[in-house]
């Protein structure tokens, strides 16, 4: 288990926490083998086309808490992207219980030439009062740029004035894109400041409240936990900096995806001691069995775990089955972050569909709490087999292009917005289903599988888009090995 240090402002990178990487080509079978004996290491390309940035990624963990305020402090353009949250609240929250979702209160404090020479302390102070007194928020968040970063601004010093004078928790948010090439390193960031500066202390618990550590999906959850005598307490998008502060009263902590809440739900457990469950999310048969029966156990509702997975597999197995026959034969490529990326897997593995490989942002050899048991891509490969043409990438986009047009499956699923674009391109249907929980469960199998047979028998489109289209790449290139740019992956390669 990684030490989980709240007391530094500011979180360890997942390269050197963890052992990350974003390069890797082979299979998936060999890169868990890798991760287990210690011998995996990331290898530069000689050539990369894009990179993820975190500050967004730490934006995403704090901009849809409800009575929040988030300030990027560094040129406007860095929160130029922060827009599509607002979209999101707008348009999910009414489904997450939100009454009145509005917009955002999204701040920049448009750092501009003169501010990196002579400093943006001034602007960063002045812009935390101009919020309060705009917006009067119950904390305020500083998602840091490269900028800040590069000149050195206080922003630590200045938030802890700022907290002292407001009388709310001004948040400090260390999350410059430069800090690392692993994208996910923003959810850390945005999570560390949490654990650090708003969840308190306290002895008392509530046994039937499960933190949920998620990103904006449709709430299931309530469903479910109500048959088992449980309540859901979601963390972050659309709760409460109460609610958020009080989330040691916490039973367990589950994550929807340990790419996301790995830290956070390591914090929870060693500072608070909010016991992780340890196991993938339920995502396919086998996966969705074993988080029941460990929820269970962990809340002391093995009886009623129990009895929910004897009437949902009653109910949607022989669903599955049918899906299954329809499905049979057909192959699949997929390209999303990490563990939703396995768990995208494990669902095309349990729907009888053969995977023709992956294009997965990165990949952790293990994650905050330690235990393999949760590690997300060894649990597929154990419960369906091993995965061909598995490429670790981070967005490299000519890798995929390149993949498609040698492989080209059945369907491209997706989990990122403009990553579809490239199957239709080759006249492959493509699906990217945005909500997160839509494939969990024994039901979310049924309704993957039905949306996927959908989206294959609907291929008009992108067949006529494939004869309408110049492709950007060249003849040359996608002639090449996909890998050509890519470094060895173990020592002594």
């Amino acid at each position: 288990m990684s030490k989980i240090n709240l007391k530094a402002s500011e979180v360890q990178v997942r390269e050197n926490r963890l052992g990350s990487v974003t390069g890797y080509e082979g299979t998936a079978k060999d890169l868990v083998e890798k991760a287990r004996a210690g011998t995996l290491q990331d290898k530069n390309r000689s050539f990369s086309q894009c990179l993820g940035c975190s500050t967004s990624n730490a934006a995403c963990t704090v901009v849809l808490v409800q009575d929040a305020a988030v300030i990027s402090h560094g040129p406007v353009g860095c929160a130029g992207c922060l827009q599509e949250y607002a979209f999101t609240y707008r348009v999910n929250g009414k489904h997450r219980g939100v009454k009145n979702p509005t917009q955002r209160r999204i701040f920049s404090t448009n750092m501009e030439e003169a501010d990196t020479v002579y400093g943006g302390n001034q602007k960063l102070s002045d812009a935390i009062r101009e919020v309060h007194k705009r917006v009067n928020p119950n904390a305020i968040f500083i998602i840091t740029t490269c900028a800040s970063g590069i000149i050195g601004d206080d922003v630590g010093g200045i938030a802890d004035e700022a907290e002292a004078e407001l009388g709310i928790p001004v948040v400090a948010i260390f999350c410059e894109g430069f800090r690392s090439k692993i994208w996910t390193s923003g959810f850390d960031a945005g999570y560390h400041a949490i654990a650090r500066k708003l969840i308190k202390k306290t002895d008392k618990k509530q046994p039937d409240l499960i933190n949920i550590v998620n990103f904006w999906g449709t709430d299931i959850f309530a469903e479910w936990f109500k048959r088992l005598g449980l309540r859901a307490n979601y963390l972050t998008p659309y709760a409460t900096v109460k609610q958020i502060s009080t989330s040691a009263e916490a039973a367990a902590t589950i994550q929807i995806c340990s790419t996301l809440g790995s830290y956070l739900a390591a914090a929870l457990e060693q500072e608070y001691n909010v016991p992780e469950i340890r196991v993938s999310p339920p995502y396919g048969i086998e996966q969705t069995d074993r988080w029941f029966r460990e929820l269970g156990k962990m809340t002391g509702k093995e009886k009623e775990a129990e009895q929910f997975i004897k009437e949902e597999k009653e109910k949607w197995l022989p669903e599955i089955e049918k899906i299954r026959n329809k499905l049979k034969g057909k192959t699949a490529y997929v390209t999303a972050g990490a563990s939703h990326g396995h768990s995208l897997l494990a669902l095309l593995k349990e729907l009888g569909m053969q995977p023709q490989g992956a294009a997965i942002f990165h990949h952790d050899p293990i994650y905050d709490n330690g235990a393999v048991s949760n590690d997300t891509l060894q649990n597929v490969v154990n419960d369906y087999g091993d995965i061909a043409n598995y490429n670790v990438c981070n967005k490299q986009e000519f890798e995929l292009v390149n993949i498609l047009n040698k492989v080209r499956p059945d369907i491209l699923l997706a989990r990122h917005g403009g990553m579809t674009l490239w199957g239709a391109k080759f006249g492959i249907p493509s699906l990217l289903i945005g909500d997160e929980h839509y494939g969990m469960g024994y039901e979310g199998i049924v309704k993957y599988g039905n949306r996927i047979l959908e989206t294959i028998e609907n291929d008009e489109f992108v067949k006529n888009l494939e004869k309408h289209t110049i492709k950007p790449y060249s003849k040359w290139w996608l002639e090449q090995n996909p890998y050509l740019f890519l470094g060895g992956n173990t020592d002594g390669e």
